[in-house]
């Protein structure tokens, strides 16, 4: 049976500032979609008629599922920068890198020769899974990931 005591503990207040930040930076690209609802309340008739709705149903999975994806991206970043005891700056932009090289280079490189994927798109793509990783590892080195001992 699993055991939860083999988790690393992670400071609380450091995955609530990493969800925060990795949902800000999700939000930013998910834009459009908001956008689209925005548009939509604004055209119905009625709050029941736009609560009814396609796009409300759509904009509030995409929302929740990134807040919770969020929170566990960012419990996993601050377990690994525990677990190898990453404490510099330069420390946490490498292993940012390392998980954006592991997370998301395989499916850039496929949208660009498989897919051929406009540039433009994948330069989104690309900016904002290293704000997500690249940043996200910083942030969370300025700010300590390591529960206090007391």
């Amino acid at each position: 049976m699993a055991s939860i005591h083999y988790l690393p503990p992670v400071k609380p207040s450091a995955i609530a500032l990493g969800t925060l930040y990795t949902h800000a930076t999700s939000l930013a690209v998910m834009t459009p979609l908001f956008g689209e609802t925005y548009h939509k309340v604004k055209t119905s008739n009625s709050k029941e008629e736009f609560l009814r709705s396609k796009e409300a149903a759509s904009a509030a999975t995409a929302y929740g599922s990134s807040l919770v994806g969020s929170a566990i991206q960012t419990y996993g970043i601050a377990a690994l920068l525990n677990g190898t005891g990453t404490l510099t700056y330069k420390g946490a932009a490498y292993m940012g890198g390392l998980i954006f090289a592991a997370t998301t280079v395989p499916s850039l490189v496929t949208e660009l020769f498989q897919e051929k994927r406009p540039a433009d798109f994948l330069i989104v793509k690309a900016t904002a899974a290293m704000l997500e990783t690249v940043g996200l590892s910083i942030l969370l080195t300025w700010w300590g990931t390591r529960p206090s001992p007391f």
